[in-house]
């Protein structure tokens, strides 16, 4: 499996995707990361990276920035308008989003803004913890914006030269390194924000 995915992803065959990628305009760099707030399993590094390798460092970042960032107010802004319907209510009693909304309550921007930071983690139980506490449109606005913007320039600036990576592969190792140091981090900061948390946040709810 791992021959025919190195046969797969050579640099013609790349260049060929990105032709085809580009020939649609911003609009494929715009709604991938929108649509990231949305289908959580779609990977952040791999969106970021193709972005920028796509429309080069500004242009790429730029796109993913307005995408993700457009993704996450869109979600927050659907979840307050039902913010009262049942399916809501049950899913805010669920421990992750209450421990969430608990941390939100009493510090939201700062929350907001470092999970943002982060390539991996609990995007949209964040954007969905926040609208349920009725968290301030406009700070949540300048915590993900800020946060994401960070995050994905930084990403786009090592990712937007694959070339490098075809030289010298052993520089995936850093891009392994930040999956997982991301993960780490995200779980050690829920961990914390789950420890503040009251004990009634943390009933379990039926899944």
């Amino acid at each position: 499996m791992i021959a025919d995915l190195l046969s797969i992803l050579t640099e013609e065959r790349l260049a060929e995707w990105l032709d085809r990628y580009r020939a649609w305009g911003p609009l494929p760099g715009l709604l991938v990361p929108f649509l990231k707030s949305f289908v959580p399993p779609l990977p952040t590094i791999v969106i970021v990276g193709w972005n920028a390798v796509a429309y080069g460092l500004w242009l790429g970042f730029l796109y993913t920035w307005i995408g993700m960032v457009a993704g996450c107010m869109t979600t927050f802004l659907i979840v307050r308008k039902i913010a009262e319907h049942p399916i809501m209510l049950r899913w805010s009693r669920r421990p992750k989003v209450a421990r969430a909304m608990h941390w939100i309550r009493r510090r939201a921007f700062s929350y907001v803004f470092l999970l943002s930071l982060l390539p991996a983690g609990p995007f949209v139980v964040v954007n969905t913890a926040a609208a349920l506490t009725r968290m301030n449109a406009r700070s949540f606005a300048l915590a993900v914006s800020g946060g994401k913007a960070i995050m994905i320039f930084t990403i786009s600036y090592f990712g937007h030269d694959p070339g490098v990576y075809f030289e010298q592969p052993w520089r995936l190792l850093f891009v392994l390194a930040l999956v997982a140091a991301s993960l780490v981090l995200s779980k050690r900061i829920n961990a914390r924000f789950a420890d503040e948390a009251p004990r009634s946040d943390s009933a379990t709810e039926p899944a």
